[in-house]
């Protein structure tokens, strides 16, 4: 397994991570340990989680995810050999996440909260890689179209970034990292750490994939030249890129079967790019999972990308895709089916 190096801070990670938003919703306990002793023995290293999950975001399944891999890290009692990823929920209404109902912040008292409560469910006494869910500042996100300037009422970035601090100081987390988030946010907390001597933020969580690649205008630019490398969320875009949901297709099991959330990927123009993107992987010679895999994986500014699957054998499938060949041909082809309707699930 390919690995690349973490930010600046002298650590490796493998270029695939495993996703786990789906234990404690659509997987059990005993299959998210499953998968993880999979990946574990296939060099991925490297798991991903949240405060918030299981997705979908609700107050049964809060903290969800993060149990069951505490309960995997406890009962395999190696911690020391794999690295974690958590987050702290962003600005929201959802008031299920805090003691006292109010809405979610990244301020000092609700990071506290956040961290405790991550380290109590995960039964560890550290976070590899601590990142900030979305910002506190309220940006077009998670599918939205377009800038619309909003308010300046959001916390300060030093004032977030110091209480990040406190428990890198503590030892409660090794290295910080922002998701769904600008180039705009991500230099103001590079800026911010670098002049106040403060923890530098070292990865970014984005979506990306064939479908969506606005990373690359700004923010890959920021991801290279400052160290804070993309980590790749949604390459298969929820599944769409597989075909699965082709026609108005709903498998059993499925997650946009279950939950109706796939909108992000059924805009106008998605099924005609998802077709073109499906022929381009036969004309290649490549699986559909293949093609936008490694797409993502051969990205200059991508630290690693995160897979996520609800059976085993998905699992193997994507840890396999990474193994697929790629040349500058494979580029070529990639960018003129893309120049046919850039983006059209961002």
């Amino acid at each position: 397994m390919e690995r690349r190096p973490l930010g600046r801070t002298g650590l490796t990670v493998p270029i695939c991570c495993l996703g786990t938003m789906t234990y404690g919703e659509q997987n059990t306990a005993a299959e998210g340990h499953a998968q993880m002793d999979y990946a574990l023995e296939r060099g991925v290293d490297f798991f991903d989680t949240a405060e918030l999950y299981a997705i979908p975001p609700k107050p049964e399944t809060m903290g969800a995810t993060e149990s069951i891999i505490g309960t995997w890290l406890k009962a395999r009692g190696n911690r020391d050999r794999v690295m974690i990823a958590s987050k702290i929920v962003g600005r929201s209404p959802m008031n299920w996440f805090r003691p006292d109902g109010a809405e979610t912040r990244v301020s000092p008292d609700q990071i506290d909260m956040a961290v405790e409560g991550s380290l109590r469910r995960l039964q560890t006494d550290y976070i590899d890689l601590y990142q900030i869910h979305w910002p506190d500042r309220r940006v077009t996100s998670f599918g939205g179209f377009g800038y619309r300037h909003y308010d300046s009422d959001y916390v300060a970035y030093e004032d977030t970034l110091a209480a990040l601090a406190r428990h890198v100081e503590k030892g409660n987390i090794r290295h910080l990292g922002l998701s769904n988030e600008t180039a705009h946010g991500m230099m103001k907390f590079v800026h911010t750490a670098e002049a106040a001597g403060l923890p530098r933020m070292v990865t970014v969580q984005n979506a990306y994939s064939l479908l969506n690649r606005t990373f690359e205008y700004g923010a890959a630019e920021v991801a290279i030249e400052e160290n804070v490398g993309l980590l790749a969320y949604s390459p298969l875009a929820q599944g769409y890129l597989t075909g699965k949901y082709l026609n108005g297709a709903r498998p059993a099991g499925a997650r946009t079967t279950l939950f109706n959330r796939g909108q992000r990927y059924e805009t106008a123009s998605a099924e005609a790019a998802i077709r073109r993107y499906l022929g381009l992987a036969g004309d290649l010679g490549l699986t559909a999972e293949q093609l936008a895999l490694k797409f993502c994986a051969t990205r200059p500014f991508m630290t690693s990308v995160i897979i996520g699957a609800t059976t085993l054998a998905q699992l193997k499938t994507n840890i396999d895709a990474f193994d697929a060949p790629w040349s500058r041909d494979h580029d070529r082809a990639v960018d003129a089916a893309h120049a046919i309707c850039p983006n059209p699930c961002p």
